[in-house]
């Protein structure tokens, strides 16, 4: 009997589906792998195509522009959508769908193998490239037009097909430690109800099929290509959900859990630095000044008041436009040209939101896991109780380049605000339930746990406020 096969007899029901699943995509892994061919051939022609194309007039719609649907597919349907898929059923997307993790993969596999170096294995890379990478999209408005686009998603596929070429023998060793967007998945799939469990007893237990006449047969070891121990894998944020090791010496399964479960049961040394500056920094931060200083009032201000400063002094080089497109936005067929100053204030923006709401969340974060447990790295387990936040605050901020290109097709989408309100309102009151959980749980005494609320309680507040501001104040 093929024990990689067969369900657990304990299980029914939904949970016993669940783990049917798992297994079927261990024993189909030809059809994953034509599925993510699909998904490359897809990805060049929709990333390429329209950047060989002049730019549409405002004239053009989705019907008749390959432009536009691009921009749709890629910054209205792909990159929220993915987001919110591995807050559903965890990095599903990496594991069998992702062109850049099935092109490294390929490559590596005829690459020189290399070994790993150990600066390349230093874990704060994936949290520099997605501050880096947001940074510069937005430099270059990499949301509106095809060569932007074709430049940061291309770059970043090219360096992973040259990652591939020399390190690793068949693994994911661009995946692993230098996806710009791998901490962030990291942390979305924390809160996946949808798992690859592992049952380590079941592991050291488990006994070799026997076969009359022949030895012991072992089954081979698990080829995991983003190079997870998975014997000892305990958090579902490296696991690239690729089904490989489900059934493993009937061990591994695929199941169901509470969205909560992983984030309540963190402890400081399950949750590392960097997943937290990725969290408040990075998503609370960078990207919430991102999706916000376009629309933003004080923006025009600042910019109005510093140019008024650069003219008095006749510093007109800082107002100069004539800027290469892949420095500064420069399209002026689409009458959008960025200055030095425009470069300089929209990181400045950013940046100023950083500190405010990123590391505003951080510090109300800290100061809420002292007051209710002094003990060394508490501040990391309180502040990854945001987690519901950073997920949905990405979401809602993709989705208003979904809502901008679809209202330009005609689309009314009268019900937009409300479902802001309750998608935002409801990662709120979540994030705020998980860190009072996290308060009680403290083991100072309970006058200090009574005064930390207040504080935990700032850090999703501080966040709903932002976009509160954004989106009704403004």
């Amino acid at each position: 009997m093929n024990t990689a096969c067969q369900a657990a007899p304990g299980s029914h029901g939904l949970p016993r589906l669940v783990e049917r699943a798992g297994l079927w995509m261990a024993a189909n892994r030809g059809w994953i792998t034509a599925l993510q061919w699909c998904v490359v051939v897809i990805y060049f022609a929709l990333l390429i195509i329209p950047a060989c194309l002049p730019l549409p007039d405002g004239a053009r719609h989705m019907t008749d522009s390959l432009t536009l649907i691009a921009q749709f597919v890629f910054w209205g349907i792909w990159w929220p959508g993915v987001i919110l898929a591995t807050m559903s059923v965890g990095r599903l997307w990496c594991g069998t769908l992702c062109p850049e993790g099935a092109l490294t993969e390929w490559t590596s596999r005829f690459g020189r193998g290399l070994p790993v170096p150990r600066w390349l294995k230093w874990s704060g890379w994936p949290t520099v490239a997605f501050i880096t990478t947001t940074l510069y999209g937005q430099l270059i408005s990499v949301y509106e037009y095809p060569l932007p686009a074709l430049l940061i998603l291309g770059g970043s596929t090219a360096a992973a097909i040259v990652v591939g070429s020399i390190y690793g023998r068949g693994k994911r060793v661009w995946c692993r430690h230098l996806c710009p967007a791998s901490g962030v998945f990291h942390l979305m799939s924390r809160m996946a109800p949808l798992y690859f469990k592992v049952d380590r007893s079941a592991w050291d237990n488990w006994l070799p099929v026997h076969i009359a006449g022949t030895r012991d047969l072992m089954l081979k070891p698990v080829d995991c290509a983003p190079l997870v121990d998975v014997r000892r894998m305990t958090s579902s944020g490296p696991c690239h959900a690729c089904g490989r090791c489900a059934g493993h010496r009937d061990a591994v399964r695929l199941a169901l859990r509470a969205p909560s479960a992983e984030i309540l049961s963190a402890t400081p040394a399950s949750v590392t630095r960097e997943e937290v500056l990725t969290l408040c920094l990075g998503l609370l931060g960078v990207a919430t000044g991102a999706f916000h200083w376009s629309m933003s009032p004080w923006f025009v201000m600042a910019k109005q008041w510093a140019a008024q400063w650069l003219i008095e002094r006749e510093w007109w080089w800082a107002l100069s436009n004539d800027i290469p497109w892949f420095v500064l936005t420069h399209f002026p067929e689409n009458n959008d040209v960025f200055s030095w100053l425009d470069g300089f204030m929209i990181l400045a923006y950013i940046g100023a939101t950083t500190v405010v709401v990123g590391g505003g969340t951080l510090a109300t974060s800290a100061v809420a896991a002292w007051l209710s447990d002094g003990r060394p790295g508490r501040w990391k387990v309180q502040a990854i109780t945001l987690l519901p936040l950073g997920g949905v605050s990405v979401i809602v901020g993709l989705s208003m380049t979904t809502v901008t290109l679809l209202r330009g097709e005609g689309f009314q989408l009268s019900w937009i605000s409300v479902s802001r309100v309750v998608l935002l309102g409801g990662a709120g009151l979540w994030a705020a339930s998980l860190a009072l959980r996290q308060i009680r749980r403290g083991s100072a005494a309970s006058w200090r746990r009574w005064l930390a609320a207040p504080f935990a309680l700032a850090a999703p507040a501080l966040v709903c406020s932002a976009w509160y501001i954004a989106f009704r104040v403004w």
